[in-house]
């Protein structure tokens, strides 16, 4: 997280007695990443965070892969993807490697019955349909159509959607998710030239404090399994906390896009990084303004990365027969670019109105049975004439 945040009740000084109205002690939790290098954050419990009571069922939901070493461009028509009452059922991963998971979800419920953590991996759900209350032991985030929510690995949360029509777009990431260095400056702060701001980032603001005792089911992922642990103490008990290390949402609404004269590559789209991939938004704005330019983008070679992009409304100039929902893979190894006619068609275009997510990961993308199930195998064919 870019920036430190305080909310709720906390002691003057870390490690320090911190004392409840009758006289004992609240339980402090240094909640951090990277052993004690990474970013991190202070939290007060009314209970110990520690209270295991049970460790029931523990099952698989490793992805089956369909394709190991895939060298084919390929369209995948996410809202094919069948809606399902759990939020945990419905995440369907659709391409995998060793640094992330790229996962499709159409929820219809909010999680009732228990709270989840993933242990493994930074969150990063993108919100294509659907609005909602993000609720997390670290406060609550309200969530609507455009919202990228990033959570932190080891956040225990619940999600909470306002009707059964909702579609996200979820990047698991085992490498931590951060801002783009090079929008930051050695203190972190974001630099003048960055397409977005810290006031555009929405950190919680309302912690729910729970002082209960009794069974609490967490469904911990790990390591590609759920895990069914019942505490003993309720997981939102948390009185106050300071850090870096919590979640925030970000609108994609909010990304001020950078243009120029002549046609801006990827990079300045970027919004979130790793040391295993970047994730980009592409967003309504003015076409390049040389009186000679191509708006459309140049043919390139994926050399060293696969790019995976997510469409999410808008007319996608570039393409053709894409609609919202649809994910285009162009995997490394071979090149892509514009289809047939569209270079030509963008020509003397002044602007766009596309709203799109893209993944560019560092290491080849294995493609699963859940993704050959809304494949399109005839879509690296499009470009013949």
């Amino acid at each position: 997280m870019p920036f430190y945040h305080k909310l709720g009740r906390i002691p003057h000084k870390r490690h320090t007695q911190f004392r409840k109205p009758d006289g004992s002690l609240y339980y402090e939790q240094l909640f951090g990443t990277i052993g004690f290098d990474g970013m991190s954050t202070n939290s007060y419990h009314e209970q110990r965070p520690t209270q295991v009571k049970e460790i029931r069922n523990q099952y698989s939901v490793a992805p089956k892969i369909a394709r190991v070493n895939n060298i084919q461009s390929y369209r995948f028509k996410g809202f094919q993807v069948k809606p399902e009452a759990d939020y945990l059922d419905s995440r369907k991963t659709v391409l995998v490697n060793s640094d992330c998971a790229i996962e499709l979800a159409a929820p219809q419920e909010s999680t009732k019955d228990y709270f989840y953590k993933n242990t493994d991996a930074d969150e990063l759900l993108f919100i294509h349909k659907g609005s909602g209350t993000l609720r997390t032991h670290l406060g609550n985030l309200d969530f609507k159509y455009g919202d990228y929510l990033l959570i932190p690995r080891g956040v225990i949360y619940k999600i909470d959607f306002d009707t059964k029509d909702n579609r996200l777009f979820i990047v698991e990431s085992r490498r931590p998710i951060y801002t783009p260095k090079k929008y930051r400056n050695w203190f972190g702060q974001l630099l003048e030239h960055s397409p977005f701001c810290e006031r555009d980032i929405r950190r919680p603001e309302t912690l729910e404090t729970n002082n209960e005792t009794g069974e609490f089911l967490i469904k911990v992922k790990k390591q590609d399994d759920i895990i069914e642990m019942i505490y003993a103490s309720h997981p939102f008990d948390v009185v106050g906390y300071d850090g870096y290390n919590y979640p925030y949402a970000f609108s994609i609404h909010d990304f001020e896009p950078i243009t120029g004269r002549i046609h801006q590559p990827p990079p300045v789209h970027q919004t979130f990084e790793t040391d295993a991939f970047v994730v980009c938004s592409f967003v309504p704005r003015l076409y390049d303004y040389h009186p000679q330019s191509i708006p459309a983008p140049y043919n390139h070679s994926n050399i060293d990365s696969d790019e995976v992009l997510y469409y999410v409304d808008g007319d996608f100039m570039s393409r053709n027969d894409i609609e919202a929902g649809h994910i285009s893979l162009h995997p490394a190894g071979i090149p892509h670019g514009p289809h047939p006619g569209a270079t030509e068609r963008s020509i003397g275009k002044t602007e766009t109105e596309e709203l799109a997510v893209m993944v560019d990961t560092f290491k080849p993308l294995q493609l699963t049975e859940e993704a050959m199930k809304i494949a399109d195998e005839s879509y690296f064919k499009s470009w013949l004439e």
